[in-house]
């Protein structure tokens, strides 16, 4: 498995930890590094994703609810919500990996630790977003 996939899927599982725990984020992150020691490329490029989640998280919740067919966050599975937050944000604000292979990555991530439905609604979410990005009908901006 490739050192981005890598840090994808751990910031997904400390996305999904933070659901269950209360308390400052960073903070989490920390002990969280400690009970999930690796390289420092992939804590590098996993931070680096999630300070953009919780920085453009409310924009972003508001993309996937949208392009989910109104399916309330709320009731999709933590997995499921916290990929697509994690692969929304990161094509919006990280532009460093083409969409379609984030895209592919989030659907290979769903694979391991979704539902057996979790790989074509992921695909399908993150394929309406990207075809409003490259239409010019979704932006960075909250107003969008």
């Amino acid at each position: 498995m490739g050192k981005r996939r890598s840090s994808r899927e751990l910031a997904v599982k400390f996305l999904y930890l933070c659901e269950l725990n209360s308390g400052e984020w960073k903070e989490q992150l920390e002990q969280y590094w400690e009970r999930n020691p690796c390289q420092k490329d992939i804590i590098r490029f996993s931070e680096g994703l999630l300070e953009k989640v919780f920085e453009h998280r409310e924009h972003v919740d508001v993309l996937v609810q949208k392009f989910s067919d109104h399916f309330a966050l709320s009731r999709m599975g933590v997995i499921d919500r916290n990929l697509l937050r994690l692969a929304v944000t990161e094509i919006l604000y990280s532009q460093e990996t083409p969409a379609t292979v984030v895209i592919n990555e989030a659907v290979e991530i769903a694979k391991r630790y979704g539902s057996d439905e979790s790989p074509a609604f992921i695909n399908g979410v993150l394929d309406k977003i990207k075809g409003e990005i490259e239409g010019g009908r979704v932006t960075t901006s909250p107003a969008s």
